[in-house]
């Protein structure tokens, strides 16, 4: 079962980003930014099997580190993911499907 649905932003390799494209079930690891932890994160892309550097595309993604996350995330919220130290690509968190995963006291990311 997916985490949440994210619009995903690829970056181009002039950015930093992967010379070659991504297929759908990719797994680099996330970074959010209030935390230094990583995660494995798969990324099922939504309506296409493959992303090319620079393009963007919405991707229903499943964490391996879900009980580290617990209550830590909103929607809005941005993340980087990394192939090693590399940053690849940048995130935006659209729907949580883990309910487990959001945020439970009330805020929202704009309160954050």
């Amino acid at each position: 079962m997916s985490d949440f649905i994210a619009q995903l932003h690829y970056r181009t390799p002039q950015e930093g980003g992967r010379e070659t494209p991504a297929f759908s079930k990719y797994r680099p690891q996330i970074k959010f930014d209030f935390d230094e932890m990583q995660t494995s994160g798969e990324q099922t892309f939504i309506d296409k099997d493959t992303v090319y550097p620079g393009e963007e595309i919405k991707a229903a993604i499943r964490l391996a580190g879900v009980i580290y996350f617990r209550g830590r995330l909103a929607e809005g919220m941005l993340f980087e993911f990394l192939e090693g130290p590399r940053v690849i690509g940048t995130g935006k968190i659209l729907e949580i499907l883990n309910y487990t995963l959001k945020i439970d006291d009330g805020s929202t990311i704009e309160d954050n």
